[in-house]
């Protein structure tokens, strides 16, 4: 049994597996171009990705200045006559001096965004957004349009169909966080270069996706999003529908773990949604890692305190992050 783990497993414990996605010997080259065939392949199910960029035109609606960052109110817009919002929190850096970004990806919590910003403070191990940015990091928490004003999760996705027919609610995510580097490479603070996500529940599925078809994201960090199409509710119409579940279809996320290659994923379970079992998964993608010569930039830790992010979850989420990008 091969495995990048972060945390011991019996050797007694039987796992699915998937297919491995390369062949022993199979040339960096050859895999690059199977990369590009399953992006291609996964973009038909998700929808087509747009081909512009309209202006961010950042606006900071409000501003508060703490004592160990400033956290903005912020609006933006992610297409023409489309916007978000979310919180921006920036550590105080020297004058002319740039960091590490983040974007942090909520969970399905009526505080939504508000919640990692640390503005709605129920929660303190969930605030991912405080936490980064206590580590010297600029952190964007944006809000999920599942959580649109006016709404309730299905008729944010009937507005979401009304608009773009083709496509589901995971692409809108997955553009909506692009968006969100888009944000954060405009701020003078932030190393365009040393960008990562991080995500728990609904926003690690988010960050699962983020960091398999953004390359300009170098680390991720996805907690108990259950990686396996079966392990959570991944044909929900917010995400990519009950086409998942037709019969016939054949693809999963081992193929997004693979995509990730070189860059860093990883993945944290509390034997909740993610399990013991995405080693399955973590095994099929791993030759690739192997490949590039990174096995460690794909790793696991199953935590088992449930549908949850502890302090011995962050502790390892920081260190993977800051390995890979660098600290302040």
């Amino acid at each position: 049994m091969r495995f990048a783990c972060l945390l011991p497993v019996f050797a007694s414990l039987a796992l699915a597996a998937e297919p491995p996605l390369i062949q022993p010997g199979e040339s960096i080259a050859a895999w690059a171009q199977k990369r590009a065939e399953l992006r291609g392949e996964w973009l038909k199910i998700l929808g087509p990705l747009p081909d512009h960029k309209a202006p961010l035109k950042l606006e900071v609606i409000s501003e508060e200045k703490l004592p160990e960052f400033t956290r903005q109110y912020v609006r933006y817009q992610i297409e023409e006559g489309v916007w978000t919002d979310g919180y921006l929190l920036i550590p105080p850096l020297a004058q002319g001096a740039k960091t590490a970004g983040v974007v942090v990806f909520h969970s399905t919590v009526k505080q939504q965004a508000r919640l990692v910003a640390g503005v709605d403070q129920e929660v303190p191990d969930k605030e991912q957004g405080v936490q980064m940015a206590l580590r010297g990091w600029v952190a964007l928490c944006p809000r999920n349009y599942i959580f649109n004003e006016g709404a309730d999760f299905n008729g944010n996705v009937a507005k979401l169909k009304a608009m773009h027919p083709d496509w589901t609610g995971m692409l809108r995510m997955l553009w909506d966080g692009m968006r969100a580097v888009d944000l954060l490479q405009s701020l003078p603070q932030v190393d365009g270069a040393r960008i990562a996500t991080i995500g728990h529940s609904l926003g690690a599925k988010e960050a699962l996706y983020m960091a398999a078809f953004d390359e300009r994201v170098k680390a991720s960090v996805s907690s108990e999003g259950g990686v396996g199409m079966s392990m959570t509710n991944w044909e929900a119409p917010w995400y990519l529908g009950p086409q998942v579940k037709a019969p016939g279809f054949t693809h999963d996320h081992h193929e997004l773990l693979a995509m990730v290659a070189p860059r860093a994923l990883l993945l944290l379970g509390g034997n909740s949604a993610d399990t013991d079992a995405d080693l399955g998964y973590i095994n099929a993608a791993l030759p690739v890692f192997e490949m590039h010569g990174v096995k460690d930039n794909l790793a696991f830790f199953n935590h088992r305190q449930g549908h949850a992010y502890p302090p011995v979850a962050r502790v390892k989420a920081e260190a993977f992050l800051e390995r890979i990008v660098g600290k302040k």
